[in-house]
């Protein structure tokens, strides 16, 4: 897993870890709020939730930039050497991959969130 981290840009990486844990720290915020009855006072407790499928988009969103600006440095690089091997350039599209990928995996588990949270809201105060 370190090694991922590494590999995929520590600055991104960062990132996308920071936007992760801000996902969960809301999505436990929500719960919290849900289990002690506190979700039925608030007047837009259903559309907080939606927070959480937000900040993951924004994941997902920062993954791609992630992959974005590491290729357009890895085409710069070939472009000023010229001639490379497929090798080479292969494993440099595998690596701009990682953060597209781990972005994509936390906006998958913030909407697994989102809607077990939602489900779980509207059992406990039905419409």
């Amino acid at each position: 897993m370190k090694d991922w981290f590494v590999m995929g840009g520590s600055l991104f990486m960062s990132i996308l870890t920071i936007l992760f844990v801000i996902v969960v720290a809301t999505s436990v915020y929500f719960a919290i709020a849900i289990a002690n009855g506190k979700a039925k006072e608030k007047a837009n407790f259903k559309q907080q939730l939606k927070y959480i499928k937000s900040i993951g988009l924004f994941t997902m969103i920062t993954g791609i930039l992630g992959q974005l600006i590491g290729l357009f440095s890895a085409f710069a690089a070939i472009e000023e050497v010229g001639d490379m091997s497929m090798s080479i350039i292969a494993g440099g599209l595998k690596v701009s991959l990682i953060t597209t990928l781990t972005g994509i995996t936390f906006y998958l588990i913030s909407i697994a969130f989102w809607f077990l949270l939602e489900l779980w809201y509207q059992k406990k105060y039905p419409a």
